[in-house]
């Protein structure tokens, strides 16, 4: 058997710590940790005990929200990138992690399951009372993505004969079907949450939920939040996202314990157990199935 500390996942999982220790998760000169709200005592107590557990520090100003979180998209983006490729033996296919979808409103749409968001735009920019109807639930914008792109033939067929012009003429799998990528995940990354934020999380889920056609994306949400109740606000319930994904899960839970904070404790242990809530380690896996 191997030894946890040794395997690849956990020397990921320290690069990706180290990548947050040297860009966003910092100190300032109060000790107010960055993803800490410096109005709660109870939230930068867990922060500072996660930090100190995480086993370094790195003095320096705040970072502005907006620049915090496309750091955090980045960092998310190249753990992914690394980890993901070797776990293709449990998931062939030709895959791209991508951080967002580039520019515009409908870039959504450049994906199979989502690509009649375009004319459904067009026809309410032409009929005011269709749009007022829509509203923007058609707009779509996660933070990572992750690509699956069609296959050929030739590799649908690499160990027998399976396809051909007699079957499986409409699967989006096929190339000779589909030219678009298959969105296969939505990620999105949030370093700290407040309550709009939460919302905002959800909504997205429900969007990609209620707009696409065909197979349903990997709706996947990564925090780097620290105090339990915010968690929760995006973690409790089922049906919007699949599951929510703490940047550091064991040190969170190890603080609050050390810190007699029960509640938070049993808090989150409940998510856990309701499958609601898991460590960044967990997301290339459960990416997989």
């Amino acid at each position: 058997m191997n030894n946890s500390s040794s395997t690849f996942f956990a020397e990921s999982r320290r690069s990706f710590h180290a990548a947050l220790l040297a860009t966003v998760l910092r100190t300032d000169s109060a000790g107010i940790p960055t993803n800490a709200d410096k109005d709660s005592r109870v939230s930068v107590a867990i922060a500072q005990g996660i930090i100190e557990i995480l086993g370094a520090q790195s003095t320096g100003a705040r970072l502005a929200g907006q620049m915090a979180g496309s750091q955090f998209e980045t960092i998310c983006k190249g753990y992914l990138e690394e980890v993901f490729p070797h776990l293709y033996h449990l998931r062939p296919g030709s895959w791209t992690i991508s951080k967002g979808l580039g520019s515009g409103r409908l870039a959504i749409a450049k994906f199979d399951q989502y690509a009649h968001l375009e004319a459904l735009d067009a026809a309410s920019k032409a009929n005011p009372q269709l749009a007022a109807a829509l509203g923007s639930d058609y707009i779509i914008k996660p933070d990572v993505v992750v690509i699956r792109h069609p296959e050929l033939d030739t590799t649908i067929n690499a160990h027998e004969s399976l396809v051909g012009d007699d079957s499986a003429r409409l699967s989006s799998l096929r190339a000779t079907n589909n030219v678009l990528p298959i969105l296969h995940a939505s990620i999105l990354c949030k370093w700290t949450l407040r309550s709009d934020r939460a919302q905002n999380a959800r909504s997205e889920g429900l969007n990609l939920v209620r707009n696409r056609k065909g197979r349903l994306p990997h709706v996947a949400v990564v925090i780097g939040e620290p105090t339990p109740s915010r968690i929760a606000s995006i973690a409790l319930g089922t049906g919007d996202i699949d599951c929510v994904y703490h940047f550091a899960l064991p040190e969170l839970l190890t603080t609050v314990k050390a810190l007699g904070y029960s509640d938070a404790e049993e808090l989150l242990n409940t998510m856990i157990d309701g499958k609601r809530l898991r460590d960044i380690a967990d997301l290339p896996l459960d990416l997989v199935i």
